[in-house]
């Protein structure tokens, strides 16, 4: 059951007076409760456009912001948002805009906009001293949110398998995917997008996982706006992010699989040498899922770094 509050009414950033004095004016899901709280809601960060959050155990002392990669959602965090909130955190998950629960719009898919969602979403929520964690190219989007919004909010940052530098191999920078595997996946988007995204899950582990299992991830692929899949892509293709990285200046870990298919790991070797006084944790035996592949491992290395 959705409660729908009319858009006249939603202004972000707009805190209504609730009984709790956290969720902002929004579009609530009643069936998203923790411990007798709403958690899930939406968001305006631009007109007619309205994003989907997450907020979990939002009473919680320390607050840890979820970018997800292409194509999920915040949903990719499961077994952080699973654990996390059981030891205090408060975890928000956002939903990019054309991806999971959000709207779905044409345009807006450029590193810039989307790093200006996230500033809406810390503003609506009132946000301050949080870890801003990104997952492949929600990895991108906070890089670019630290330096075109000067780390607004954001005490340390943390990088999941990032997309950045630069996700494609240039002439300048001869570590990532080759064009022409960019260039294949758009291509496959317009023409054959299940089969594009059954292909991109082949990419993604790198320990067995089970069938159902993947087809839950190749659910939530589907669930994004092909439109939203592409242009994506092609901002993979446009945009990188060297001098995003100077731009930083928080504690900042890494965490990349070394045998990661998609953002290869040279790319996480290229954000330490960039980022200022970055710490790099290499995990073996692991992939571009790394949550996943080594979720225990993954949980204990992003506590101790935010309890650091």
């Amino acid at each position: 059951m959705i409660k729908t509050i009319p858009d006249e009414k939603f202004t972000p950033p707009f805190l209504v007076s609730t009984t709790n004095n956290i969720l902002p004016q929004a579009v609530m899901f009643n069936d998203n409760i923790w411990g007798g709280i709403i958690t899930g809601y939406y968001i305006s960060v631009e007109p007619d456009v309205r994003v989907y959050v997450e907020d979990l155990n939002p009473t919680g002392e320390k607050t840890i912001f979820f970018i997800h990669g292409w194509p999920g959602s915040h949903k990719l965090f499961e077994y952080q948002f699973n654990e996390l909130p059981k030891l205090g955190y408060r975890c928000i998950g956002i939903d990019c805009r054309g991806f999971g629960m959000s709207d779905k719009p044409w345009n807006g898919y450029t590193y810039d906009r989307l790093a200006d969602d996230v500033r809406v979403v810390i503003d609506t929520l009132k946000l301050n001293n949080i870890t801003l964690g990104g997952h492949s190219t929600g990895g991108a989007i906070a890089l670019r949110y630290m330096s075109r919004h000067n780390g607004h909010g954001v005490s340390k940052l943390a990088l999941f398998a990032a997309a950045a530098p630069s996700l494609v191999q240039r002439p300048y920078f001869p570590y990532g995917l080759k064009t022409q595997a960019v260039t294949d996946i758009i291509n496959g988007t317009y023409t054959d997008r299940p089969k594009m995204l059954r292909g991109f899950a082949d990419m993604i582990f790198y320990r067995y996982v089970t069938p159902e299992f993947l087809d839950w991830i190749f659910s939530l692929g589907l669930q994004a706006a092909s439109w939203a899949t592409a242009a994506i892509a092609n901002t993979w293709l446009n945009e990188i992010l060297f001098e995003d990285m100077k731009a930083v200046n928080v504690p900042t870990l890494i965490l990349h699989g070394i045998n990661d298919e998609v953002c290869l790991y040279p790319l996480a070797v290229a954000q330490k040498n960039g980022i200022a006084g970055s710490k790099l944790v290499t995990f073996e035996a692991c992939g571009h899922f790394l949550f996943y592949d080594q979720r225990e491992k993954f949980n204990d290395e992003l506590i101790k770094f935010v309890e650091g």
